[in-house]
């Protein structure tokens, strides 16, 4: 397989993914997105796999989000497109058979938090943040955001973190249940492959329908809210505020939103 910007490994029966774009912090474009598809899909389809581990190259960044400069141009269609593009991948994790762990190994920002929220177990270095900043880019989350961090921690803290785009310590993650595990960051991975191994040593048949019946809890209300949700996400793109947002972020200046 073909991967400019994901490295996989397999040992042991479990799948080591990482996401490899160090220079843009492993941020989310559209050449990234479609790699990482193959890659659940090799995961999917390959039986000695029976548990992933996702993290990011370096130790600044686990994804700072998506790549702001491939999205900055976007037509309200387009926008709306990319948006459905990232959810059908994170839904394959989330859908996907066999566990996904997320080894957050430092910030974890917008699409990067989303990509963490879609898998199934989520282990943070002491150096990871967390965060929905988007709104501070005249935008919405639209890998399912929204949806999944609302699912996770409930309404209110949800709300007041995407509203405010307030980034989240690794610490207070760990104390509203947004992470697993709070980790010494040079152990990070060997956790990681610690819950692994425990999920391995059980039936893969019984942890396969054990992840089904859990993500049955909230499916239907899932699936709605992620259609409403890439609307949405779309919608902005036809304003005013989110061209000013993504070029004050590009230009490392603070936006001053004019509210259209």
């Amino acid at each position: 397989m073909n991967l400019d910007n994901i490295e996989m490994r397999k040992e042991n029966k479990i799948c080591y993914i990482t996401i490899n774009r160090p220079k843009a912090l492993n941020s989310l474009n559209k050449q990234t997105l479609i790699e990482l598809e193959k890659v659940i899909e090799e995961v999917i389809n390959d039986q000695n796999i029976l548990v992933s581990i996702l993290t990011g190259t370096g130790e600044k960044a686990f994804i700072a989000g998506a790549d702001i400069r491939e999205m900055k141009d976007f037509t309200d269609r387009e926008a709306e497109q990319f948006s459905f593009m990232g959810q059908k991948i994170f839904n394959k994790i989330e859908n996907c058979n066999k566990p996904f762990i997320a080894a957050v190994n430092g910030h974890a920002l917008g699409g990067g938090m989303e990509l963490a929220l879609a898998c199934d177990i989520r282990i943070a270095s002491k150096d990871a943040v967390f965060g929905q900043p988007e709104v501070s880019l005249g935008i919405i989350p639209g890998f399912g955001g929204t949806q999944r961090l609302t699912s996770l921690i409930g309404k209110g803290l949800s709300k007041e973190y995407i509203l405010t785009g307030r980034y989240i310590s690794a610490q207070k993650a760990l104390e509203i249940g947004l992470i697993n595990h709070l980790i010494e960051n040079e152990e990070l991975i060997n956790k990681s492959v610690d819950i692994a191994k425990e999920i391995i040593s059980n039936s893969p048949v019984a942890v396969s329908k054990a992840k089904n019946a859990v993500n049955f809890f909230d499916q239907s209300f899932l699936d709605q809210g992620l259609k409403k949700e890439a609307e949405l996400f779309g919608s902005c793109f036809d304003t005013e505020d989110q061209k000013i947002g993504m070029e004050a972020f590009l230009n490392r200046q603070k936006p001053i939103f004019k509210g259209e």
